[in-house]
C-alpha cells in the first residue's frame, strides 16, 4: 500500500532572502517544491521595520561588541502568519543540537517557521515571547542563520513521504540507528589505482554482505566518532 503524501510548509524569516531562495531551486528541494510536497516561503524581515532605514538591530543593553536584532520586527513578522505559524525555530549556536532524532520529529510537523539570526544574536524576548525553540547545527559559529536554515530544510525534506523515490534509501542513512554511521560504499570500477572493492560485496551472498556492512559501519563509527558506540 502506498503511503499517503502530504504537504509541508516552511516559512523562513531573514534579512538576506536571496541567500535562502537560490538553493531552493535545485536538486532535492527544487524537485520537492515542484511536486507540491514542499512549500517554502521566504520573508524579508526588513518588511516589518517601521523606520526609513529599515533597521533590524540596535546596541546591546549592558554594553559589549556588535549589535543585537530587535524583538519588535520578529514579532510583527512571525505574528503576520497567525493564526497558524507552526513550530517556530530560531537557528542559533546556543540551541539544541540538530540530530537525526530531532529531524524525524520536525519532519512530522505540517508547518515550520525558521528564524535566521545575524550579528551578535537575537533579543532573548523573541525566544521567550513567540516562543521560539533554539536549534544549532553544530558546535561552531557561522555568520548567520540562513545556511543552518537550509540544512534544516533539506534534512527534514528528505524524510517527507514521496520526496525520495526509494524510501529505504533514507532509512539506511547514517544515524538512522542512533550513534551509528553508514557503512562504506563502493561502485565501478572494481579496482582503482590498486584499491579493490571488498570481495564480499561481489559474492551475491546477501546475508554475508549485511554482516560485513554492519561490522564496517561499527568500525567506521569507532574511527570517525571515538567514544560511546550505538546504544
Amino acid at each position: 500500500m502506498e503511503r499517503s503524501l502530504r504537504h509541508v510548509r516552511i516559512d523562513v524569516f531573514t534579512i538576506f532572502p536571496d541567500l535562502v531562495k537560490g538553493p531552493l531551486e535545485h536538486s532535492l528541494l527544487g524537485k520537492a517544491i515542484g511536486a507540491g510536497l514542499l512549500d517554502v516561503r521566504v520573508h524579508d524581515l526588513r518588511d516589518w521595520t517601521d523606520d526609513p532605514h529599515r533597521t533590524v538591530d540596535d546596541a546591546p543593553f549592558g554594553g559589549g561588541p556588535g549589535m543585537v536584532m530587535k524583538p519588535d520586527v520578529w514579532f510583527r513578522g512571525v505574528e503576520s502568519l497567525d493564526p497558524d505559524r507552526g513550530r517556530v525555530l530560531l537557528l542559533s549556536p546556543a540551541g539544541r543540537r540538530l540530530d537525526q532524532a530531532l529531524v524525524r520529529v520536525l519532519a512530522g510537523e505540517p508547518h515550520l517557521t525558521l528564524l535566521c539570526g545575524r550579528y551578535e544574536g537575537v533579543d532573548e524576548r523573541v525566544v521567550e515571547g513567540l516562543p521560539a525553540e533554539e536549534v544549532s547545527i553544530g558546535e561552531y559559529v557561522v555568520a548567520g542563520g540562513e545556511l543552518p536554515a537550509l540544512v534544516v530544510i533539506e534534512a527534514v525534506t528528505r524524510l517527507v513521504p514521496g520526496v525520495i523515490g526509494r524510501e529505504e534509501s533514507h532509512e539506511q542513512d547514517s544515524f538512522s540507528e542512533p550513534g551509528l554511521l553508514d557503512h562504506p560504499q563502493y561502485t565501478r570500477p572494481r579496482e582503482f589505482r590498486g584499491m579493490k572493492v571488498p570481495e564480499v560485496l561481489l559474492s551475491g551472498d546477501h546475508a554475508e554482505i549485511e554482516r560485513w556492512r554492519r561490522a564496517a559501519a561499527e568500525a567506521k563509527t569507532r574511527r570517525n566518532r571515538p567514544g560511546p558506540g550505538p546504544q
